[in-house]
């Protein structure tokens, strides 16, 4: 039987500013999206950056269309069965719209709160669509699990889909780098270990994703994997 293939998509890069950062300095992210190819259908998390003037002015956003990245997955729009976001910020479902005639696997919190709350994202974005409302952990397809990792935004989710040579966790924003997802295993690690401390606090959700045994996972605006 063919194993499921994730297959990440650029769609575009932004520029994040000097006080978003942290740091004092501008930082230039992409913006990744990835394609689920599975026995059962292809589904798509995260559909890019959507536009206003605003947001075009603030990010200097450069955008990928999501019908060229999925080409350059080797796909295309009218193969895409479902689709899913890890959250409903602007630049994880810009391209929700395109998709609008499939089921869009959301969080029942996430979608409430890009609904109904001001600045939460581009209101066009998630006006329509056959938004399939979740309350947890799901199984989408065979193998293939949204979980619920919320901290970004309370009803951030990450997808894990499970393959015969180890899991693959597509994170999303659940953490900005693979080097804070490693430090946050890190430090777990030292508080089973029974560490003096003190420690920095971890998601709980943390070991939940860890008893999937993940060889890869990757992010939403870090080009870097973690594994292993």
């Amino acid at each position: 039987m063919q194993e499921a293939e994730v297959r990440r998509l650029d769609l575009g890069y932004f520029v994040r500013p000097p006080e978003e950062t942290g740091t004092g300095r501008p930082q230039v992210e992409p913006c990744l999206g990835y394609l689920l190819v599975h026995p059962k259908g292809v589904l798509l998390f995260d559909t890019g950056m959507g536009s206003s003037p605003e947001v075009d002015a603030h990010y200097q956003a450069r955008r990928r269309t999501l019908e060229s990245a999925v080409a350059d997955a080797g796909a295309s729009l009218a193969d895409i069965s479902s689709a899913t976001n890890c959250h409903l910020h602007f630049d994880h479902c810009g391209g929700n719209p395109s998709v609008a005639d499939k089921p869009i696997f959301v969080q029942r919190t996430e979608l409430v709160a890009a609904r109904q709350t001001t600045g939460y994202t581009l209101p066009e974005l998630v006006a329509d669509g056959r938004y399939e409302e979740i309350d947890g952990e799901v199984e989408i397809l065979p193998g293939v699990f949204l979980i619920p990792t919320p901290g970004h935004t309370d009803g951030h989710q990450s997808l894990v889909v499970r393959r015969s040579d180890g899991a693959v966790i597509v994170a999303g924003q659940s953490h900005d780098t693979a080097s804070h997802y490693a430090a946050d295993l890190l430090a777990g690690t030292a508080r089973r270990a029974g560490h003096p401390g003190p420690l920095p606090a971890t998601p709980p959700w943390m070991a939940r994703l860890q008893e999937f045994d993940p060889r890869l996972v990757y992010f939403a605006h870090d080009h870097s994997v973690w594994q292993p």
